[in-house]
């Protein structure tokens, strides 16, 4: 199982949907909260909404979204968790371009990281009566 104590801060970075569900707009449709963590720290390093119409971030919105995370200390992770079929290919594609290794495991093994994330996400933002 993984945990925050096996790697050094900016080792390896966790790709994320924050909300657990889609955060409705009347104007724009719903939108998923997409978010780069630390794995080490837990801090999130930039997070974005993503249309939930779409296969999670295009190539382009995670290349922004890895520019916004890259600001808080000037490089890139060697590693990038994704949650097993969470994220399209598109998104392994432009992080392994990055020189970025990919690793696909199962959300149960995330959660010791997202887990307090997706409760304060939810405390603030998502509707207790959905």
């Amino acid at each position: 199982m993984l945990h925050p104590n096996d790697f050094e801060v900016n080792e390896a970075w966790i790709a994320f949907r924050l909300n657990t569900a889609p955060i409705r707009t009347e104007e724009n449709g719903d939108f998923n909260c997409i978010a780069l963590m630390d794995a080490a720290s837990c801090f999130i390093l930039s997070s974005d909404l993503i249309a939930v119409d779409t296969a999670g971030p295009t190539q382009l919105e995670f290349r922004h979204l890895v520019e916004s995370a890259q600001r808080h200390n000037q490089r890139l992770p060697v590693m990038l968790f994704l949650s097993r079929g969470e994220f399209s290919d598109q998104l392994t594609r432009e992080a392994t371009e990055q020189g970025i290794e990919v690793v696909s495991v199962p959300e149960n093994e995330l959660l010791v990281f997202t887990e307090e994330a997706r409760r304060g996400f939810a405390e603030h933002f998502e509707d207790p009566l959905q």
